[in-house]
């Protein structure tokens, strides 16, 4: 640089600062004319998730900053060491970003975000070269030396960069673990495939074997309907039970291979059939009034009912081959109002673990034990509602009423490979209101330990949402309306699937 004469130093210090000046009033109005979608796109981002409240504006606040130290010539040497560290820490933003994360939407504005994130990285250190290059020149007609210089620009480019990887671990352990309710919304975790137009809206999930979707339905509970994964072909069979002299109210079917199950809690019948006959036979009688069942195996199931003795909902486990065959855990299901809706929720069973999970209606928290109702893991879900904001009058016959509309946390669970699917009721913080109007918003979870996994949307149709969902190892099937959609999960979704007790799988630390 010592050949380079005095005149032409002169006018690359002046070009450098000047493209750093247009490049920072750029990103900044580019960023205030469209801010809100800025701070979401903060929000998304694994390094500041946690900060997106208070880094949107201080980072605009800071180019503009900046921009005005650059314009003088007294300043100018300053803005150019800041700029520098400045363009060092969103190096190693974009490094991190990506070594460390599978998404993360372009948090810059106008014709940048247009860039992918390789040309992001390699346009960065050209300007970081470029403010070097000129703080070199500037500091050499100071007399300065070049050991002074690099030490002048390390120091603070190492605090940045200290900063950085310290914002992006601290994040990650808030989002994780003490979510203040922000979500995070990968990059295209499911992918839609295909959708078949099932007739009518009054279908659910009962199960899956030999590639074939198993749906029961409301409106004609004796008819077992197969739909096979490739969403081509519908099957029907109509159900034959060896004894209807019940007054039915609620009858529903479960799928556990090699058998199906019809059953009604509120008379207290369990039936059991052998997959591709049509025969149902009873299998008990009288056992227990219930009013959510999950088959553990051909002989033992487990339910919630209300307790004679307390009134409140409780978990309990029918073994139809041991005396006495039913048994009851009444400390499972915590009472916060009035034990009884306070206490609703979906009952689950995780085939991969084997593994129940119950995950509350109105409280942000769900329960899982071991097929014996063992509780193994008290966990909860990002939103803030730890008590169930339920308004409850006691009639004077006993019954519970609800004074009135509760505050619903959680809607339409399932479970797979001790992966939590959720769909909130609840909008988190920088989301779009829009958004929220025109699709459903699944959570995930860790069922193994205290983790969020991240979010994705399920889109409606119209103002038909999603209705209920099944997961298996490659995909999420929805029903939504009259239809079965099928989705593909990303490699990002299936790598946190666990697909049984017996492995022990490396969990992966990375979010989607």
């Amino acid at each position: 640089m010592q050949r380079i004469p005095t005149k032409y130093r002169s006018v690359i210090v002046q070009t450098a600062s000047y493209l750093y000046i247009l490049l920072f009033v750029y990103a900044a109005v580019s960023k205030l004319l469209d801010f809100e979608n800025f701070r979401v796109q903060l929000a998304q981002s694994p390094l500041l998730s946690a900060y997106a409240g208070l880094i949107a504006p201080a980072v605009i606040l800071l180019e503009l900053l900046l921009s005005l130290l650059l314009c003088f010539k007294t300043t100018r040497l300053a803005g150019l060491y800041a700029s520098f560290s400045l363009m060092i820490a969103f190096t190693v933003y974009i490094y991190l970003i990506l070594n460390y994360s599978d998404f993360v939407p372009c948090s810059c504005g106008g014709i940048i975000e247009k860039l992918g994130w390789t040309q992001h990285l390699v346009f960065n250190l050209a300007f970081a070269t470029l403010a070097l290059v000129a703080i070199v020149l500037t500091e050499k007609d100071k007399g300065i030396s070049i050991g002074a210089v690099v030490l002048k620009s390390v120091l603070p480019s190492l605090a940045a960069t200290g900063i950085v990887v310290g914002l992006f671990l601290s994040s990650e352990h808030i989002i994780k673990k003490e979510n203040n309710f922000i979500r995070r919304f990968g990059q295209h975790p499911i992918q839609g495939e295909k959708a078949f137009d099932l007739g009518v809206n009054s279908y659910y999930f009962a199960g899956m074997a030999g590639g074939q979707i198993y749906l029961g339905n409301t409106t004609a509970p004796l008819v077992l309907t197969t739909v096979d994964t490739a969403l081509t072909t519908k099957t029907t069979t109509k159900i034959r039970l060896d004894d209807t002299e019940h007054p039915f109210r609620f009858i529903q079917a479960q799928v556990k291979p090699p058998y199906f199950y019809l059953y009604d809690g509120t008379v207290s019948v369990i039936y059991r059939g052998q997959l591709g006959d049509s025969l149902a036979r009873t299998i008990s009688l009288n056992d227990c009034y219930f009013s959510g069942l999950q088959v553990i195996d051909s002989l033992n199931f487990v339910f919630r009912a209300q307790s004679s003795q307390t009134k409140s909902q409780v978990l309990g486990k029918l073994s139809l081959h041991q005396k006495p065959k039913v048994m009851l855990n009444e400390t499972l299901l915590e009472k916060q109002v009035d034990g009884m809706f306070d206490t609703d929720g979906w009952l689950l069973r995780d085939d991969g673990s084997g593994e129940l999970v119950y995950i509350y209606t109105y409280r942000n928290q769900f329960l899982v034990t071991d097929p014996e109702l063992n509780l193994l893991r008290k966990l909860h879900t990002i939103d803030t509602t730890t008590r169930a904001q339920v308004q409850v009058r006691v009639l004077g016959d006993g019954r519970h009423k609800m004074d009135a509309p509760p505050l619903q946390v959680n809607k339409t669970p399932a479970v797979h490979g001790q992966v939590l699917f959720n769909q909130s009721m609840l909008m988190g913080k920088f989301e779009s209101r829009r958004a929220w109007q025109q699709a459903s918003v699944v959570d995930l979870y860790r069922t193994d330990q205290q983790e969020y996994l991240g979010s994705f949307y399920v889109y409606a149709r119209g103002k038909d949402k999603l209705f209920r969902m099944f997961a298996t190892d490659k995909h999420l099937f929805v029903l939504r309306g009259s239809e079965l959609l099928r989705y593909r999960f990303a490699q990002a979704v299936t790598r946190q699937f666990k697909t049984g007790e017996a492995e022990n799988l490396e969990q992966s630390r990375q979010s989607f």
